[in-house]
């Protein structure tokens, strides 16, 4: 699945700050309370990328969320996240994370964490699938859980596993 949105294609390399180059668009497909700023999420991105990249970021609503995970995953409920990694172009990792609003509201309230905490470890989460972290194993999940809790304390947010 790739999704179009505002940002070309640009070199390889590292931007301002030494931080890897980014061309991220963030696409608000539904109306949610408190869903974060653009700003926001290029922060949380780049906290988490390691290399350059050209992303798009979609906020959906439960039905796409649905769709999505149905007809990529072959699970038929929304979920919080989808990563669509696309693998190296240009020098530049490419790929795509949706995040489902619902779904995280419901998550942040049952969990009892702030909205903007989940969405930060959400979209933190997806940038480290996006780069090739999983955690289908205890030991790959245990990496990423790890790098996931230091970029959430980098951003100033509370260990996202601790109950």
């Amino acid at each position: 699945m790739r999704m179009e949105g505002k940002g070309g294609k640009g070199e390889g390399g590292k931007g301002k700050n030494n931080a890897p180059k980014l061309s991220l668009s963030v696409q608000y497909a539904c109306e949610a309370e408190g869903l974060p700023t653009r700003p926001q999420f290029r922060r949380w991105v780049r906290a988490a990328l390691s290399a350059p990249a050209a992303m798009t970021l979609r906020i959906v609503d439960a039905v796409e969320g649905q769709v999505l995970n149905r007809d990529f995953r072959g699970k038929d409920y929304a979920t919080n996240v989808l990563t669509f990694a696309y693998g190296k172009e240009n020098g530049l990792l490419g790929g795509d994370i949706v995040l489902c609003a619902p779904v995280v509201a419901r998550e942040a309230a049952e969990q009892g964490k702030s909205l903007l905490a989940h969405y930060a470890h959400l979209t933190v989460h997806g940038v480290l699938h996006m780069q090739g972290l999983d955690h289908e194993t205890a030991a790959d999940a245990r990496i990423m859980e790890s790098l996931e809790v230091e970029i959430m304390r980098g951003l100033r947010f509370n260990n996202p596993y601790a109950s």
